[in-house]
């Protein structure tokens, strides 16, 4: 109940002081959109937000763009909501068709790895979604993503959209809560009864993985700073160590797994309050290598995880915490207040 109202009262907070009204484009054309059945053919163009050049938010640009096509195995997803990622503009999967930067350009961008909308256009060799199927997930991040009217995604990738979330909400939740999902249960190993300790409650990933250890029986310790402390123990935290004032390793002991979103000294550290053959999941850097029980991931697309989410929401044991929605044309601004740190969720695009 305290997790509810908690959400409850950010979503009221987002709903009272985000106006999401996009302004025009010169040289816009009407694209159309959905009627119920289908959507409207003949559209060849829609607007994205692109990034012509390695860069930051500056660089980013809202303007007609060309509208993907499906190809063998995709479905072309009209986009209702995306979010974004911390230093998702720094990576080398961004801009490249690699993950270490060693695969050829693919400028102009499209940036956003998490999409909810509904499908719109089905590629060759699809048979289990159908125009009108309301889906999100997260993209692979070597494929332009979500910020924009559109984009085609493989549809292996996707699930169905969770029918108590709207879109804003379900566009939170793929990359975060797989994040939090694979590393406390595909790394972690994490059972019932176990002790962990979130590094990082309060963000973005940490705030999932407070959420989902709980559910899945966990009892939770979770560092935040003393603003967020509430917010943290409403997830479900049955304690919450102020990281500025107090040192987690004189108030926690005996645990069976850290989940670091932190990483630096804060990783290091962590190794203090781990049982013998606990394990340290990190998301942020690997961990000793010297040491055992020491795990480093990245996330990836997977829709078995996704509807194992999906299914802790219909439960009612997980609410995607937003903290932010920009409207699309906003997005070098959405980009921006990632910057600013602090945040209580993740920060979403409302397209339409």
């Amino acid at each position: 109940m305290r997790r509810a109202r908690a959400v409850e009262r950010l979503k009221r907070e987002v709903h009272e002081s985000t106006t999401l009204e996009v302004p025009p484009v010169p040289g816009r054309r009407d694209l159309g959109g959905w009627t119920g059945a289908t959507w409207e053919v003949g559209m060849d163009t829609m607007h994205a937000v692109r990034g012509h050049r390695r860069g930051g938010p500056e660089q980013l640009t809202y303007e007609i763009a060309p509208r993907p096509v499906p190809g063998p195995g995709e479905v072309l997803v009209g986009v209702r909501s995306a979010s974004i990622t911390p230093d998702e503009l720094v990576w080398d999967a961004t801009w490249t068709d690699s993950f270490d930067g060693g695969g050829s350009e693919r400028v102009p961008i499209v940036p956003s790895k998490e999409v909810s909308g509904v499908v719109a256009e089905l590629g060759p060799e699809v048979s289990d979604w159908k125009v009108g199927d309301e889906v999100y997930g997260l993209i692979p991040f070597t494929r332009d993503g979500a910020a924009a009217e559109f984009v085609a995604v493989p549809a292996a990738v996707l699930a169905a959209k969770p029918a108590r979330l709207d879109h804003d909400h379900a566009a939170a939740l793929p990359l975060a809560g797989l994040t939090a999902w694979q590393g406390l249960v595909v790394h972690g190993g994490l059972r019932p009864g176990a002790r962990v300790l979130v590094q990082g409650g309060a963000g973005g990933v940490g705030s999932f993985a407070v959420q989902v250890a709980v559910a899945l029986g966990a009892s939770v310790t979770a560092t935040a700073g003393a603003e967020a402390a509430d917010f943290v123990r409403e997830l479900g935290a049955e304690q919450v160590v102020d990281h500025r004032s107090e040192r987690f390793e004189e108030q926690v002991k005996d645990v069976d797994l850290v989940f670091d979103t932190v990483g630096g000294d804060t990783q290091e550290r962590s190794w203090q309050v781990l049982r013998p053959g606990g394990r340290l999941v990190s998301i942020v850097a690997p961990p000793d290598a010297t040491k055992e029980g020491g795990r480093f991931f990245v996330v990836e697309p997977d829709r078995s995880g996704l509807e194992e989410l999906s299914r802790l929401v219909a439960d009612g044991e997980l609410t995607p915490p937003v903290d932010r929605v920009f409207p699309l044309a906003e997005t070098a601004q959405a980009y921006a207040a990632l910057e600013q740190g602090h945040r209580r969720g993740k920060i979403v695009l409302h397209v339409s």
